[in-house]
């Protein structure tokens, strides 16, 4: 399904970012509606963030996997072709140390994002069922987009867009 989307910027830089999905974003689709929304699929959810992108002028490198090793391994191999990375850490939210290592080291601006406010209370409307948890890729991440559904992804590349076009920004020489 093709999305239409219109964003201004103050730049035309063709910006790559890399959007990384963890463990257990395979079953999207099949989730709490409640929380996840009317995404469909994995593939559905790819497609709104390179459709999103594109209407920003910038190109989503989309990347998923079950497997800790394999998000290592597209970090370690795209960090010198990509711009930003935004993170749906998922199944590795409290235990993916080396993931966020590895994004840590690229140097490189990362947005954590979360279809549930993982902050909220247990029962919340787009918190989990479960309750809170702590992730720990929050106290590295340059930013947190949650409680949105896909459209923290949305808000992640505008964010991350806008601020790539920002001389500025993250650590840049202001005048």
């Amino acid at each position: 399904m093709k999305h239409d989307f219109k964003v201004v910027r103050n730049s035309d830089t063709k910006h790559r970012i890399a959007v990384i999905d963890g463990p257990n974003m395979s079953s999207l689709g099949n989730r709490s509606k409640q929380v996840y929304g009317p995404i469909g699929s994995l593939d559905d959810l790819k497609s709104f963030t390179a459709d999103f992108g594109a209407s920003l002028g910038v190109e989503v490198e989309n990347f998923s996997s079950n497997y800790q090793g394999a998000i290592l391994e597209f970090i370690h191999d795209s960090a010198a072709r990509v711009d930003a990375y935004i993170i749906n850490p998922a199944g590795l939210t409290t235990v993916g140390e080396g993931v966020r290592h590895a994004l840590e080291d690229t140097g490189r601006p990362v947005m954590e994002v979360h279809f549930a406010n993982i902050a909220a209370a247990a029962g919340t409307a787009r918190g989990l069922g479960g309750g809170s948890i702590n992730s720990s890729f929050t106290h590295t991440a340059t930013g947190v987009a949650m409680g949105m559904r896909h459209y923290s992804y949305a808000a992640a590349l505008t964010a991350l867009t806008l601020a790539l076009d920002d001389s500025s920004f993250l650590g840049a020489q202001t005048l």
